[in-house]
């Protein structure tokens, strides 16, 4: 399959423009009663560039949004690419530490906040961090009694005090190579990384993953991935305006209203992982699911029954299963004709301008179907991380290929089927999930002196986490503290599903914690 060029915008305020002005009246974003077309969309997104602006935004500096998947969230977006800004998105799901440690991190100068949703307070979770860099908080949506906190409509009203003529001038002078995006990932190592992204990247990038998918005008496509998460921001809120189909906003999953969604707005383009996909096979009787024409199904391994199926009763087009990670954009696909087994086993092929190689623990290419870690080249490849060149070079080397830490095969038609996910990484309910990580928030815990986290396997969520942890000198044992904790300080799915009090922690003759008698031991256990 040969692609189309993407069209010579090189950067996101660019693509808008061009969109709205050649397709004003197509609808861009779909949810509740709210309906914006391209041209509105646009054009909100212009009053928000000249609102941030007003508050001092440079191009260049970075904005945090904080939101749930909303109208509100796509129109910030589009409005920060406006100014030149570089969006930061933090996650609903992060607690205090999380979301002010990102903060800092990525050095936002504002953060647009949905206060309020689901009943939590954003603020007062980092109403205590040092947040030095932050100077203006926003409320997307929601009150606050804060001080400072200033409303979205006081928010866009400052909007006047810059001209029109200096915004549109501002969003031209966009250039291609400026940073879009710096997306959150912790990685095997822990501390929070921010993935630098470019506008010209992320368009060349969904542009292709949009026309291999066959997303177009008229697809009416949910958006379930968080906009926090690469692929809800790239292959969602991004790729819908590039190819002009209509997104649609998803603030919280329910499998029963996505099935209603379904039949009545005749949704077209579904993504998600085989969880969501074996929850729709299972409510399908009685219901009319004749709309679904595609479905994007992004996992290591996909149950053949699974693709069959989707095939055989819902009569799909296309089943899509793909590989991509926040440092390497979109890696590979699976293409149109490619058999049942190709889909479930692999992650098809690599992407136009994409090269992967599978090398051994010294660094030398392996032959066909000879596991190895993966490496990823080409366009896709991020910049780096933010401020952090120590750990970019790790991760990419002297020639740019991006060392994944997945391991991986390439068939001798060069599908890419990923053997294991990151070392230790695990994923639940399609989080990636990162011990590391787990491991620093848990010892902020007063109940915990040493911890070690591991994923194991589970029917409902894919995998979750244990922690064995030692507790402190002179502590009495509590493992339901521990959990208690960690559901008051950690994103839901960080939060161990067991927590296992032990004297001491294995550890190998290295004197690193010795995570495959703690894999083994938990196996044991779940027998």
């Amino acid at each position: 399959m040969e692609l189309q060029p993407v069209p010579a915008w090189g950067t996101i305020p660019r693509m808008l423009r061009d969109q709205a002005g050649r397709h004003p009246d197509v609808a861009a974003v779909v949810a509740g009663d709210t309906r914006l077309t391209l041209a509105e969309l646009a054009r909100r997104a212009r009053r928000t560039a000249r609102a941030l602006i007003a508050l001092g935004v440079a191009p260049g500096d970075r904005v945090a949004v904080w939101a749930p998947n909303t109208p509100e969230w796509v129109v910030a977006a589009y409005g920060i690419w406006d100014a030149g800004g570089v969006i930061a998105p933090l996650s609903t799901r992060f607690k205090g530490i999380e979301a002010a440690g990102l903060l800092r991190a990525t050095g936002a100068r504002v953060l647009l906040v949905a206060e309020g949703f689901m009943g939590v307070s954003y603020l007062d979770m980092i109403a205590d961090a040092d947040l030095p860099e932050l100077e203006h908080t926003v409320l997307l949506t929601g009150t606050s009694p804060r001080p400072g906190a200033v409303a979205w409509d006081d928010f866009l009203a400052r909007g006047a005090e810059v001209t029109a003529e200096a915004a549109e001038e501002r969003a031209r002078a966009v250039s291609p190579d400026d940073l879009a995006s710096i997306m959150a990932t912790s990685g095997t190592t822990g501390a929070p990384k921010g993935v630098m992204l470019y506008h010209a990247q992320l368009l060349r990038g969904y542009w292709d993953w949009a026309e291999i998918v066959t997303l177009r005008e008229g697809d009416r496509y949910p958006i379930i991935a968080p906009f926090s998460h690469g692929f809800g921001i790239n292959a969602g809120l991004l790729a819908c305006v590039l190819r002009r189909a209509t997104m649609m906003p998803v603030a919280l999953f329910d499998p029963g209203d996505l099935m209603d969604m379904i039949e009545r707005d005749r949704i077209s383009v579904l993504a998600g992982a085989p969880p969501m996909f074996f929850r729709i096979l299972d409510e399908l009787d009685g219901r009319d699911v004749s709309s679904l024409r595609v479905a994007i199904c992004g996992a290591a391994a996909v149950p053949p029954e699974l693709i069959r199926r989707l095939v055989d009763r819902v009569g799909l087009e296309r089943m899509i299963n793909a590989y991509g990670l926040m440092e390497g954009t979109v890696v590979s696909m699976t293409r149109a004709g490619d058999p049942v087994e190709v889909i479930a086993s692999s992650t098809g092929r690599p992407v136009p301008g994409v090269a992967v190689r599978i090398v051994d623990d010294d660094g030398k290419d392996l032959p066909p179907g000879e596991p190895g870690e993966i490496l990823v080249g080409g366009y896709g490849v991020m910049r780096g991380y933010w401020r952090d060149p120590e750990r970019t070079a790790e991760a990419v080397d002297a020639d740019g290929w991006l060392r994944t830490g997945d391991i991986g095969t390439v068939d001798g038609a060069g599908n890419v089927a990923i053997v294991d996910r990151k070392k230790e990484m695990f994923i639940v309910s399609g989080f990636n999930a990162y011990p590391a990580e787990i491991e620093g928030l848990l010892l902020r815990c007063p109940l915990v002196a040493q911890a070690a986290v591991i994923g194991v396997p589970d029917e409902r969520q894919g995998e979750v986490g244990w922690a064995y942890v030692v507790p402190p000198p002179g502590t009495a044992p509590d493992p339901d503290g521990v959990v208690a904790w960690a559901r008051a300080h950690m994103s839901n799915y960080k939060v161990p599903r067991r927590v296992i009090i032990v004297d001491s922690l294995p550890v190998n003759a290295n004197g690193k914690i010795d995570k495959p008698s703690l894999h083994a031991r938990a196996a044991a256990e779940r027998q």
